[in-house]
């Protein structure tokens, strides 16, 4: 069968791959893709972007299943249309996506439904907003309530930090409309991780745990970015969190979009903090799995990924289980110059080695330029690797690191580190 899947960073690498490996496909449409798509075996990028055009594409070519990545078209209803076509597809519709795309809303869902989140408030007008900073002090969060490709966050440590990025987004609207609201709220401390499920509309399956990586530089200094390494499983999730999770968290918002009558259907993805007493928080919901956590899950996964989303779609997922390789797994992502601010596109990418079992690169920023690979984005590359232990996993994928190059390349060298400084070195206990 042929199936669609549909963006182009390194996400929707790592999940087109995952489906060209089922013995049921032949073919994998990536849409617009990327110069890793290009390249790979059993993949062809389409360059198509629009909603419609991409529904007549999966209607004229008979694809079977249709995967949406990023977050942007689930927001804008691309499962919408294609069902109203007949068209078979894997994701959230519109009004379940406004988990993501409008923070005020799922801060309002979570609060309805007694689901752990941080306090706050939301804030169209530039004083009112002000006013609860001062009035509360630092260190205080401030978030754009819409959709900003992981930019909308800042953690400010002082007042003044703060009003800076209230500033930014509701006077001077540096992120456009996803920034006319803020949503303003308290600083939580702990450790956080990534805890991302699959949904059917009544049954969850949970994919193995992750931690991601956000800011730009080493010890989690630099500015927010959307992700520069991840690894899994997470450490932090011990079993006793990890039901914690399930039962606080996951199962009410599932209870809860049904009850609101928007069951949630794809992939839904908790960014949880863990505090010293292993309570968990709800941080923020994604509607869709996270880029860089997706790269490392993605090559532990040992079961076919089309089996899994078949369960989702036939409502079935209480009946599936998915088999996780029992090393760990680590990337690191190499980003353009100048990213996250102002990424430079067109320098030459060098030194990629052929694909192997224990690593793989994945493309997010890449385009083919005639015969030469050039940078398109601000993540360039994710480099995957695994290992029986994160150490192991680590050494393996900067050794690849150390061999690619490209003008003005910057990365992280201390993915990791948290489970690593906690006791990562000994050998993963599954997901």
């Amino acid at each position: 069968m042929k199936l669609l899947v549909i963006g182009s960073g390194g996400r929707e690498h790592a999940l087109a791959w995952k489906l060209a490996a089922s013995p049921r496909v032949q073919m994998v449409y990536v849409a617009p893709g990327n110069g890793g798509t290009a390249t790979e075996s059993g993949l062809v990028n389409v360059a198509i972007t629009d909603p419609g055009e991409l529904a007549a594409f999966a209607a004229r070519e008979g694809a079977a299943l249709t995967v949406v990545g990023p977050e942007a078209p689930l927001a804008a209803g691309i499962v919408d249309l294609f069902r109203e076509k007949g068209l078979r597809i894997f994701g959230p519709v519109r009004a379940a996506a406004q988990l993501e795309a409008s923070k005020d809303f799922a801060k309002q869902f979570m609060v309805r439904h007694g689901i752990p989140t941080a306090r706050h408030a939301t804030f169209g007008e530039l004083n009112a907003a002000r006013a609860y900073v001062r009035a509360n002090g630092a260190p205080i969060v401030v978030k754009a309530d819409g959709l900003a490709a992981g930019k909308g966050v800042v953690v400010a440590a002082s007042v003044a930090e703060a009003e800076r990025a209230i500033e930014a987004m509701l006077g001077e609207r540096r992120l456009g409309g996803a920034g006319a609201r803020v949503v303003i709220e308290e600083c939580l401390e702990g450790e956080e991780a990534s805890f991302i499920v699959m949904c059917d509309g009544a049954h969850v399956l949970a994919l193995a745990t992750s931690q991601d990586h956000k800011r730009l530089r080493d010890g989690d200094a630099g500015p927010n970015t959307g992700g520069m390494g991840a690894y899994s499983p997470a450490p932090v999730v011990t079993p006793e969190i990890h039901a914690r999770i399930m039962r606080e968290i996951v199962l009410p918002t599932l209870a809860g979009m049904a009850k609101d009558g928007t069951p949630y259907v794809g992939f839904l993805y908790a960014g949880v903090m863990i505090d010293t007493a292993g309570n968990p928080k709800t941080l923020e919901f994604n509607c869709r799995l996270g880029d860089p956590e997706t790269q490392p899950i993605i090559l532990r996964l040992k079961s076919d990924l089309l089996e899994l989303i078949d369960h989702a779609l036939a409502g079935t997922l209480d009946q599936a289980e998915a088999e996780w390789d029992r090393r760990c797994a680590l990337g690191v992502v190499l980003a353009a110059h100048g990213y996250p601010d102002a990424p430079r596109k067109g320098d030459r990418v060098h030194g990629i080695p052929a694909p192997a079992a224990a690593c793989r690169v994945f493309h997010a920023g890449t385009r083919l330029d005639g015969n030469n690979l050039v940078t398109s984005g601000g993540r360039v590359l994710c480099v995957t690797a695994l290992g029986d232990n994160l150490r192991i996993a680590q050494k393996r994928a900067y050794e690849t690191v150390d061999a690619i190059r490209f003008e003005g390349m910057q990365c992280r060298r201390d993915i990791g580190f948290r489970a690593l400084r906690d006791g990562g070195s000994r050998t993963s206990a599954g997901n």
